[in-house]
């Protein structure tokens, strides 16, 4: 899509501080990092959600995510990496992405996270993994 500023940054037409790129997919630092070396890793096409993404390329993509975490961790000397993927909520470019970013003990971030929201009850449990073991079954049928 020639108004995406991802596909931009996969075809050249924009520039990105690129630490990777193969057949499949390019990695580039995210200029709104929540650390130093935070990275997006995306699909040279256009996929706008992780749904949206054809199953033969899930694989080259999460390949790249698994190779980036280990940069990250090495090229920052971060102690780990939080990896995690936006799908249309929170997800400022419409294009999918994973984020890549380096973490230490006691680095400070906060408020990424949502407080956690239990279930009422065991039923209530068992209604979510029901309704959500259905849409499985729908889904793969």
């Amino acid at each position: 899509m020639k108004d995406c500023l991802f596909c931009q940054m996969a075809s050249g037409s924009r520039q990105a501080l690129t630490v990777h790129e193969d057949d499949a997919t390019i990695v580039f630092l995210d200029h709104r990092p929540l650390f130093p070396g935070h990275c997006l890793v995306a699909p040279r096409a256009h996929f706008e959600t992780l749904p949206d993404l054809p199953s033969d390329l899930v694989a080259p993509l999460f390949t790249t995510a698994q190779l980036v975490a280990r940069a990250v961790e090495e090229g920052m000397q971060a102690q780990g990496t939080f990896v995690a993927i936006n799908n249309k909520v929170s997800q400022s470019v419409p294009h999918l992405h994973i984020h890549v970013v380096p973490r230490n003990k006691k680095d400070g971030l906060r408020g990424f996270f949502w407080p956690r929201q239990p279930y009422e009850d065991d039923a209530a449990a068992k209604r979510a993994q029901e309704a959500i073991a259905a849409a499985v079954r729908r889904l793969r049928a």
